[in-house]
């Protein structure tokens, strides 16, 4: 009975100017910043500051739990009102890829870490067993991917694949590499989205991909193709392959965030840490995007494999500077986070 008076009191006594801060945060929200007076701009922080430390007086003598709700609702709308930035759709996208998106990305380093070496084992182990064994390509590689590119297939064959030098395989060309762009970015997409099973699905869908890598690379390696193939793969790779791995390690950051709360509770800090593996996942997307163009005009092209290993070379390059050097100007600054008094 107490605390119910002690909760009275207290909203009885700050009510108003809680009242006030709603209705012209309302007004904002609703037709925008200029319906308020020059006075009720200047009234607005002061209304939001005294707001704030109602809140952290609440929170202190453990007050009504709806009425703790109901200000941290209140002020985080005035806080973004008053914070927010109003920005412009083209500034917002140019702030995102600037600097919020190779920010997360640099985030992630030790998950982007472990998915590119479990790819590359997966990647080396598919290539040895292939090589020692050209049935083990059958394990590795389906049958609808392989799409006729087998060990039974003859080096004409799999040589048309790379060099186009056929005018009857172009439209398998067109879709054997549809199907793998299609292929990887489901790939993706299921390891970022298996994140939530602790990471082990995200960690065996990366490894059984780079062995998929491996026992191509191996087959056609055997008919002295491999530098070819390599280089038909890597004008598009470097990009959707790095694709693949940042999904795979925003995956990993949600099984991080899951296995090792902290002092949060497991669906706390998947709320606080979640937008970060988000933002990853859109590199990834991005980057599929981009992808998908070098796959449909540049492989068909660029015909030469020295130019199509410099092709690769640049975009690798271009991928890492971005994602090194990108926004190190915004590191030290904490975005979406509501300041305490």
């Amino acid at each position: 009975m107490a605390t119910t008076s002690k909760s009275h009191q207290f909203r009885q006594e700050r009510e108003e100017g809680w009242n006030r801060l709603e209705e012209l945060i309302g007004r904002v929200e609703k037709k925008g910043i200029k319906t308020l007076t020059a006075d009720e701009v200047y009234e607005l922080p002061q209304l939001y500051r005294a707001t704030l430390s109602g809140l952290s007086v609440a929170r202190a003598i453990s007050l009504d739990l709806n009425v703790v709700r109901y200000l941290e609702g209140l002020s985080t709308r005035a806080y973004f009102i008053i914070y927010g930035t109003r920005s412009s759709t083209m500034k917002t996208m140019r702030e995102f890829f600037s600097q919020r998106l190779p920010q997360a990305i640099r985030a992630a380093w030790l998950e982007i870490t472990v998915a590119t070496a479990v790819m590359l084992v997966g990647a080396l182990v598919g290539l040895l067993l292939t090589l020692s064994n050209p049935d083990w390509f059958y394990t590795f590689v389906g049958q609808e991917m392989a799409s006729g590119r087998t060990p039974m297939a003859s080096t004409e064959e799999l040589k048309a694949v790379i060099d186009g030098s056929r005018s009857d395989n172009a439209s398998d060309l067109d879709i054997f590499s549809t199907y793998l762009f299609t292929h990887n970015a489901q790939v993706g997409m299921f390891a970022f989205a298996l994140g939530f099973a602790f990471g082990l699905p995200t960690l065996w869908l990366l490894f059984t991909n780079g062995t998929m890598l491996g026992a191509f690379i191996a087959l056609y390696a055997s008919r002295g193709l491999g530098t070819d193939l390599i280089g038909w793969l890597m004008i598009h790779g470097t990009t959707e392959l790095f694709a693949v791995i940042i999904c795979g390690a925003a995956g990993l950051v949600i099984a991080r965030n899951l296995a090792f709360p902290g002092k949060l509770g497991r669906m706390e800090n998947l709320s606080t840490n979640g937008k970060s593996a988000a933002l990853v996942v859109v590199g990834g997307v991005v980057m599929f995007l981009v992808a998908g163009g070098l796959e449909g005009f540049a492989r068909q092209l660029v015909t030469d494999t020295t130019t199509r290993f410099i092709v690769a070379a640049v975009m690798l390059a271009f991928w890492l500077s971005y994602f090194y050097f990108g926004g190190r100007e915004g590191d030290r600054h904490e975005p979406d986070q509501l300041p305490e008094e």
